[in-house]
């Protein structure tokens, strides 16, 4: 009787948490109004089933195809809590599922927990314990994680009913107080105070302890004085039930009739929580007559069994049907008796619950006595059954929190090999990023310092060929010298002699005078051709020394002439101000041409090579161009030649294009940008 009883406390526990589910959702404003109609139509105890239902599916169709956020999720617990209190198991499933999907790619830590403590009652109310475990124990650790002490409260109370249950009354009992160790250092947790307190009054009646029970659920019982407690719940009147079956299991009958019958007069009792009506009927009709006051029996038996009927309460119909039993044995009527505890086997059998197999033999073995050894024989199988099944369910539960404990503790150590992998990838990421900069930086510096020195190279060279150049021309200017001073000493002495001469004319006569005037103006033709011929000369040379870049540029033409067998063809435009182009962008173009014709000589085979400088406006154009193999610009990588060339001309801010193909020579086009627009404007002034 006692392990059956305890399905009964059980059932009243569960009733009460069915009963506070919907509590859960106040402070949530839907988003329409539509959907607060139709959540409140099926939350309405007065309308049929089928209505309710229709209802809830309504208000889902509007949620579903809302944004996953915050309010959606506290209106799909709404959904969920409608289906749990029509006892539409399978809905119900859905929608937690559902909720702990959005929940988990939102990243909500405390609705992924409330919706594991959701799936937890659903395979708990299935009777499938290690899943409804197993969801608890989830929720539980993140509970932990986020320090939500109240809903860690909860599913600590949950597991603890779940354990109670399976029989693990040790496992429930260190459970609940764990939930006990947080409430007592919080404020305003009546509540759970008391269901806490309930559950370990039910504990200690199973483990028949019962001054331990008595004073556990008077504590409860003194928590309901907290007005914050709603009475909708008919709290007082389940501690009233579970006091008076204490006192029922002591034998104390009279006393258990007392809180049976406080607990029947509680208002709005069969209104408010019609099971729990029907139990404390059925209570007070078998303390009645176990105390041999039969008024108003069988039929408070019979009351209680038709509620219990017309709620489908299997466990409540099995028990009534047990103590109809017991009173018709009592009264003699044998045929009653057996008729009673036959419908209770039949009952438990199908709904496969062992204890309420076990009360059934139990009972119609001592009604049916011709039977009753066969009835004993499967009392003491099932009976080992069960204690093998408590057994493996306990070691299942230990084995679910060892294993989830051993997981998390292995992601935990991952989790910190990762970290310490992560830290030294970064530390080496760090360390080869330092050393990356600095090897940079040392050959940015490297070829800066190139640069400078090439700078410098390159000045040196170009103003030794200048001053080679100025040499040259010193020796001209000497050379102009000489000629001037050939010509003041020469050309115009001969000139004033012939001028003399052709004054002395005047005093002859013409017959003398003639001869010797031919003589004297073929002296002056003479003389005529000698300055023309020094003014060439002098012009000449004017010219060299304005342009000795091109002087330059011609005798690296001469000594590639002299060197090589192929053709070179030169051309400059008359159009460049050479004394205005820059000495820096002069040795980079001067380098270019001497590293072409290099490439023409080494690799192009070519039998005639082209140079050309031409003007554009605020440009000047180098074109190197030659008959040789050609390559293939596309597949050919570039060498170092290359390199320079380019490099020299983005030193003159220039351009490079090459043009070539195999067979068919290749052109190489400088382009710098020379502004020669305001060079003349300045020349011209």
């Amino acid at each position: 009787m006692k392990k059956y009883s305890q399905i009964l406390l059980f059932l009243v526990f569960v009733l009460f948490g069915c009963t506070n589910k919907p509590k859960k959702e106040k402070n949530v404003n839907p988003s329409k109004d539509s959907l607060s109609i139709y959540l409140s139509l099926a939350n309405d105890i007065n309308l049929p089933f089928h209505y309710k239902q229709k209802y809830n599916q309504k208000a889902f169709d509007i949620i579903i195809d809302q944004q996953n956020d915050s309010l959606n999720r506290a209106n799909l617990f709404k959904i969920a809590n409608r289906y749990y209190n029509m006892s539409d198991w399978k809905s119900y499933k859905k929608i937690s599922k559902l909720i702990l999907e959005r929940s988990i790619s939102s990243k909500d830590s405390s609705n992924i927990a409330k919706a594991y403590t959701y799936l937890g009652d659903y395979y708990q109310s299935e009777m499938v314990s290690d899943s409804a475990f197993l969801n608890y124990f989830r929720a539980e650790k993140i509970y932990l994680g986020i320090n939500d002490d109240i809903n860690l409260v909860k599913t600590f109370i949950a597991k603890a009913d779940l354990q109670l249950h399976e029989g693990d009354f040790f496992e429930s009992e260190i459970t609940v107080f764990k939930a006990l160790k947080i409430l007592k250092t919080k404020k305003n947790v009546s509540k759970e105070l008391y269901e806490s307190y309930n559950l370990l009054g039910i504990i200690y009646n199973e483990r028949e302890e019962y001054d331990k029970a008595l004073e556990y659920h008077n504590k409860a019982l003194s928590m309901l004085n907290d007005k914050s407690i709603s009475l909708e719940f008919q709290l007082k009147a389940i501690s009233l039930n579970n006091i008076g079956y204490v006192y029922l299991n002591m034998h104390n009958f009279n006393q258990a009739k007392n809180y049976f019958k406080k607990g029947l007069e509680q208002k709005d009792l069969f209104n408010g929580n019609t099971a729990l009506y029907a139990i404390l009927l059925d209570n007070l009709a078998y303390s009645k007559f176990k105390s041999e006051d039969f008024t108003d029996l069988p039929s408070q038996f019979y009351r209680a069994l038709k509620i219990r009927d017309s709620l489908k309460i299997e466990p409540g119909i099995i028990l009534n049907k047990i103590h109809l039993s017991e009173y018709y044995a009592f009264k003699k009527d044998t045929f009653r008796a057996i008729q009673y505890s036959k419908q209770a086997l039949v009952l438990s059998k199908k709904s496969n619950t062992i204890r309420n197999i076990l009360e059934s033999l139990k009972q119609i073995a001592i009604v049916d006595h011709k039977n009753a050894s066969g009835y004993s024989k499967d009392y003491i199988e099932y009976n080992e059954k069960l204690l093998k099944e408590e057994r493996k369910m306990g070691e299942k539960f230990s084995r679910i929190e060892y294993e989830t404990n051993e997981i998390k503790d292995e992601n935990s150590n991952l989790q910190e090999k990762n970290k310490t992998l992560v830290y030294v990838f970064s530390i080496c990421t760090l360390i080869g990023l330092f050393f990356y900069v600095y090897k940079t930086q040392q050959a940015k510096n490297r070829e800066l310092l190139f640069k400078q020195q090439q700078q410098i190279a390159n000045e040196d060279i170009y103003n030794l060929m200048i001053s080679q150049q100025n040499d040259i021309e010193m020796t001209r200017i000497k050379e102009k010298k000489k000629v001037a001073q050939e010509l003041h000493d020469g050309v115009l002495g001969r000139m004033f002699g012939v001028r003399i001469s052709l004054d002395s004319l005047d005093k002859l006569d013409e017959a003398h005078a003639a001869p010797k005037r031919k003589k004297y103006l073929a002296e002056l033709k003479h003389i005529e051709e000698d300055i023309r011929e020094i003014s060439h000369d002098l012009n000449r040379e004017k010219s060299e020394l304005i342009n000795n870049f091109v002087a330059i540029l011609n005798k690296l033409f001469e000594n590639q002439q002299n060197t090589y067998n192929s053709k070179l063809i030169t051309s400059f435009d008359s159009h460049i101000k050479w004394e205005l182009v820059e000495n820096m962008v002069k040795i980079n173009l001067y380098r270019i041409i001497q590293e072409a014709l290099q490439n023409c000589n080494k690799y192009a085979k070519a039998s005639t090579i082209e140079v050309e400088f031409k003007s554009e406006i605020n440009h000047l154009i180098l074109s190197i161009s030659d008959d040789g193999v050609g390559f293939n610009t596309k597949r050919t990588k570039n060498g170092i030649g290359l390199h320079n060339i380019q490099y020299r001309a983005a030193e003159c801010k220039g351009t490079v294009t090459i043009k070539s193909a195999k067979g068919e020579g290749t052109i190489l086009i400088i382009k710098v940008p020379i502004d020669q627009k305001i060079n003349l404007q300045k020349n011209d002034s």
